[in-house]
């Protein structure tokens, strides 16, 4: 007999929440070196610049400026059901909904920005 191994989308909500500020507080020190090289002196803005130009590096900052904008977006929930707005069985599911709808509508308008 097979086990059941969906999770309910609060958990998935959750996760991905922890997931992205994990992953986020990982990207700080290219992001960092990308913004202080970038400041350094008009060559080395030159630099930056053609290096953001490659794909991998456009990729790159895609799914980092997604993992920021999903980790903002569920935290916002969270300041919600702070408030207690949201914190019933059927408030938590939507809001989870909600945030996992919002992050990919939010991911799908970064990529279609940075190309």
């Amino acid at each position: 007999m097979m086990a059941n191994l969906s999770w309910p989308i609060t958990a998935i909500s959750s996760i991905l929440h922890r997931i992205t500020g994990v992953l986020l507080v990982a990207t700080v020190p290219f992001t960092f070196w990308l913004l202080e090289k970038s400041l350094t002196s008009q060559a080395e803005f030159n630099q930056v610049k053609s290096i953001i130009q490659g794909d991998l590096v456009k990729f790159i900052i895609w799914v980092v400026l997604s993992m920021l904008s999903y980790h903002i977006v569920a935290g916002i929930r969270h300041m919600f059901m702070d408030a207690g707005i949201g914190e019933s069985l059927e408030g938590g599911r939507r809001g989870a909904q909600l945030v996992i709808i919002f992050g990919v509508l939010i991911a799908i308008g970064l990529g279609v920005w940075l190309w």
